[in-house]
């Protein structure tokens, strides 16, 4: 049976305790939902997802399925499904002699091993390849056996580190479909450990965002994308374009106004920004439109990608955070008929709706109603 998982105040320290690589650590997962675990390397989300497999220790802090604390239970009895990034399928059996192991460890009559492996396999599309060695098998097919074997077992949980890594680009889609269809039939909560930005937006009911240790923001793939806690998951998450910026208030009114004195009303930022309180500018490249004024820039690159094209532009000096003037901006070929050169001037307008303004340290939103822990 499916269960939640909660992690309360975990840390993990290696080296005699010398280095804190989660320092406090609390989450939790629902029952039944696609969790995915999302940052850079080394930010300790394959550490979090091995305490919670039992793999690594936990110094401090508790981990519970349900209401059940595990931190003391062995990993071989938590009931807990395991996909690694390099399959760990044997290589000496057949399909289905790999896929019934986990089923034959636990002793069960062999007519119902049959009949669990027969349908696990059907679900998972490999019924075909039953007799074939894993040499036989492509690497879409190794993973789904990988799969397939995790998930026979019916585990309260399925555990998946950075399973796709070893696949090609066109493989690596069709597999994450596949994996997140399968979840969804067998209702298994799943927690899935990637580096890989758009892999978690197409496949989570939520993610966690994670820097050296610490959880940024939680919250559905749609939320943490349009409204972003802070600067990092504003870059992490996407791309953006960063500028500096400051409050103005002009009566009742709130504006940002840009480094170049092009100025934007929002009537959605927090009620205790103050007149002249310096700021981050977030906009996507999608978030842009050509106009009569606005952020003057120069096209320095194009980049035809069929359904729009993606141009690099250059701004006056000081206006960006970042130092070389250049920001991005998309043009979806399916809603304008006027295409731009290199070195054409054009302004650029960002959609007020769609800003994102930070702190100047980027460390937190100013946008109402963003939520850090959804």
């Amino acid at each position: 049976m499916s269960v939640a998982i909660s992690v309360k105040n975990v840390i993990k320290k290696y080296d005699n305790g010398k280095i804190t690589i989660i320092p406090g650590l609390s989450v939790d997962i629902k029952n039944g939902e696609f969790f995915t675990l999302l940052g850079p390397s080394g930010c300790g989300k394959t550490t979090l997802l091995r305490m919670i497999a039992g793999f690594n220790s936990i110094e401090e802090g508790n981990i519970l399925f349900e209401d059940q604390v595990i931190n003391d239970i062995p990993a071989h009895k938590r009931n807990i499904g395991m996909v690694f990034q390099n399959y760990a399928i044997f290589p000496h059996l057949t399909v289905q002699q790999n896929v019934e192991y986990g089923l034959k460890l636990r002793k069960l009559p062999k007519d119902e091993i049959q009949k669990k492996t027969a349908a696990i396999m059907k679900v998972v599309k490999i019924d075909n390849y039953k007799e074939r060695l894993p040499e036989k098998l492509s690497g879409g097919q190794q993973q789904r056996v990988a799969l397939a074997r995790a998930i026979v077992i019916r585990p309260s949980v399925l555990l998946m580190d950075e399973p796709l890594s070893n696949l090609d680009a066109k493989l690596r889609v069709d597999m994450r479909t596949a994996i997140r269809d399968i979840q969804r039939d067998v209702g298994i909560t799943t927690v899935y450990v990637t580096h890989d930005q758009e892999e978690a937006l197409a496949i989570s009911d939520r993610i966690a965002v994670m820097k050296e240790g610490v959880i940024q923001q939680v919250g559905k793939p749609r939320d943490i994308y349009t409204r972003p806690a802070n600067g990092f998951v504003s870059s992490f998450i996407g791309h953006s374009n960063f500028f500096k910026g400051t409050i103005q208030l002009k009566s009742t009114e709130k504006c940002i106004m840009f480094k170049n004195g092009y100025s934007i009303p929002m009537d959605n930022l927090v009620d205790d920004v103050f007149d002249g309180q310096n700021v981050i500018i977030s906009v996507r490249p999608e978030e842009f439109s050509i106009a009569e004024s606005g952020l003057e820039a120069r096209i320095s690159k194009s980049t035809f990608l069929g359904q729009y094209i993606n141009y690099e532009v250059t701004f006056q000096r000081d206006i960006t955070m970042d130092e070389s003037l250049t920001c991005e901006f998309v043009q979806d070929l399916g809603h304008t008929s006027k295409f731009y050169d290199i070195q054409e001037k054009v302004y650029l307008a960002p959609k007020r709706d769609k800003i994102n303004v930070f702190t100047d340290d980027g460390e937190q939103s100013l946008i109402k109603g963003v939520i850090k822990f959804g």
